[in-house]
């Protein structure tokens, strides 16, 4: 099953998660018509929720025993290049700090070719 699919958001952007651990998550998704904005690359929000879905797979990857689940409380783009409609674009979150009440991920946004599209870095509050 793709971990993305319990995100409804995420499912309907079509995120498609390759690799899921506490380690590392990786992901692919398509960059679509209605995912673009002028121009017809990939949105700033899109490339935002693209990465916000592949942290969130890795937070709840580690979450401490007991724990009810995650949520967001904080992300931060750098917009790097354009990744235009048609194309394939690959992310990888890996975690900077897990632990009992939050985890920070960071996760790398490039297209297929190796082209830098974004970096974000988000923190989790374990809930």
């Amino acid at each position: 099953m793709n971990p993305a699919d319990a995100m409804p958001f995420s499912k309907l952007m079509g995120v498609q998660v390759t690799a899921a651990s506490a380690q590392a998550v990786e992901g692919t998704i398509t960059v679509r018509e209605d995912l673009c904005t002028a121009g017809s690359i990939m949105h700033g929000g899109a490339i935002m929720a693209f990465a916000d879905a592949l942290g969130a797979v890795g937070a709840v990857a580690c979450l401490p025993e007991g724990a009810k689940g995650t949520t967001t409380i904080e992300s931060k783009t750098n917009f790097l290049g354009a990744a235009p409609v048609g194309s394939t674009v690959k992310g990888r979150s890996v975690p900077l700090k897990t632990g009992r009440r939050m985890s920070v991920w960071q996760t790398t946004i490039a297209t297929a070719d190796g082209k830098p599209v974004a970096v974000v870095i988000q923190t989790h509050l374990v809930l």
